[in-house]
């Protein structure tokens, strides 16, 4: 019996890793579709391969407008920018600061991030789970620098130079998904009772009632 437990939980610990990122792909391709005409595979119909032309797999990015309430924007290139990401694991975002720019505490639910400092200096960072005490890791990072958010934990971006600043991040997913903690908690539609805000957060529900007036901005 203890045979069999053992298996079980290889079995399910197996299970878990493999769903833990995107199938790979059995094909060289699977270009998504915008019209349902063609296989339907993880979230995206396929284009017809003979169909398929160079454009699908290049896409321009523009820098992005840091004209907003976080002076930063994030420029995504996932399966929705670019068709040709389809089936095969990975994305990247472009991202612009202006001086004091933040990409403000957020989360990717199906993907590890990798960020790579093109101009600028950032401060960043990422908290671990409740399970490993909530630790802080953080890093300040200057042009060439590289630092990775590991999958599903709070991070953050913060510009602490003096001028602009621009970074790249990839992305282990084709749709990593992004999960802003400000927007999730106080802008959830329908809204999160007061009451369990103001019970997790331990405060007063007038600051409960003000955070959720306000006006959050989405930068990714």
């Amino acid at each position: 019996m203890k045979v069999v437990y053992f298996l079980v939980a290889i079995l399910a610990l197996t299970s878990s890793l493999v769903s833990a990122s995107d199938p790979s792909p059995l094909q060289d391709f699977c270009v998504a579709a915008k019209e349902k005409d063609g296989v339907f595979v993880n979230g995206k119909f396929c284009k017809d391969p003979k169909l398929v032309k160079p454009e699908d797999f290049f896409l321009h990015v523009e820098p992005g407008n840091t004209d907003n309430p976080n002076n930063a924007q994030v420029t995504p290139v996932s399966v929705d920018q670019l068709p040709g990401l389809n089936t095969l694991g990975i994305s990247l975002a472009r991202i612009d600061f202006a001086p004091k720019g933040i990409n403000p505490p957020h989360t990717h639910p199906r993907a590890t991030e990798i960020l790579l400092v093109l101009e600028g200096t950032l401060y960043v960072g990422f908290v671990t789970s409740n399970q490993d005490g909530n630790r802080l890791f953080t890093k300040v990072l200057n042009k060439g620098d590289v630092f990775v958010f590991p999958i599903g934990l709070i991070h953050f971006q913060l510009n602490v130079g003096y001028g602009n600043a621009v970074a790249i991040a990839a992305l282990g997913s084709q749709n990593a998904g992004t999960i802003t903690i400000a927007n999730a908690l106080f802008k959830a539609n329908p809204p999160i009772s007061p009451e369990v805000l103001t019970k997790a957060f331990q405060v007063d529900q007038k600051i409960i009632d003000e955070l959720q007036k306000k006006s959050w901005y989405n930068t990714n």
